[in-house]
């Protein structure tokens, strides 16, 4: 049987923006979800991440400043229950499904640098794994196929319901129900094992950092070097953020 017929746990944060080193998480969500795709479980997080939440990301998410203020845990609590939350999952095997995995993983590891606390690494005693993407998978099974690629796109190219975007326990369901139709439409990456599928990914990802970099050469963009690492970006010390 393939990891798309088994139980996932889809995981998605909101945010105060897209910087890793600098953002914090606004909310989380851990869904639980059965081999048919029904959600068996859900956790969902509130923080209030002690920084302004800007208004650009304020109009994605719906998710105030004041309203974080009001409502909103304490964010090494929060960040302490949902690292433990994954570590439980990933010391089980069970495959967590993260749309754009090198973000969100990411930004974790920094909240808990940040407050103190053990990282995912930390607890598990290596990389986080078996992690799913359906970004990576989508653009390793479908190289070339035009258009945008963001969780709202692939939902609807691989028939996926999404009523309420950007509400995090939304998309983590519907995520890791694109990663199973990829699963289902794709018999080459429709392996019995969630740990090959999470190698296959980490190389899949580097080579796609290659071919984005290559592009920015040739295109003559400034930007800086694509980050090859998948699905976690190396923590470097420097100055407090």
């Amino acid at each position: 049987m393939s990891w798309h017929q088994e139980l996932l746990i889809g995981f998605d944060l909101e945010t105060t923006g897209t910087d890793v080193e600098r953002d914090r998480i606004v909310t989380a969500a851990l869904v639980r979800l059965e081999g048919d795709g029904r959600a068996a479980a859900k956790r969902t997080w509130l923080l209030d991440p002690g920084v302004p939440i800007p208004d650009e990301a304020a109009a994605i998410h719906g998710i105030s400043t004041a309203y974080v203020q009001e409502h909103g845990q304490s964010p090494a609590t929060a960040i302490e229950e949902i690292t433990e939350a994954l570590a439980e999952a990933l010391r089980a095997e069970i495959p967590l499904v993260v749309m754009n995995a090198r973000y969100d993983i990411s930004l974790l590891d920094r909240e808990c640098r940040r407050h103190g606390l053990r990282t995912l690494t930390d607890r598990l005693g290596r990389t986080p794994a078996p992690v799913i993407d359906p970004l990576v998978l989508d653009k390793h099974v479908d190289r070339y196929r035009k258009g945008k690629r963001a969780l709202q796109a692939l939902c609807g190219h691989y028939g996926v319901r999404l009523e309420d975007a950007h509400e995090a326990g939304a998309d983590a369901a519907a995520a890791a129900g694109v990663a199973r139709r990829i699963g289902e439409k794709y018999p080459a990456v429709a392996i019995p094992s969630p740990r090959a599928l999470h190698d296959l990914q980490e190389q899949a990802a580097a080579e796609q950092a290659a071919s984005f970099q290559a592009y920015l050469r040739r295109s003559g963009d400034p930007r800086a070097i694509v980050e090859p690492a998948w699905p976690l970006i190396p923590y470097q010390a420097g100055p407090a953020r």
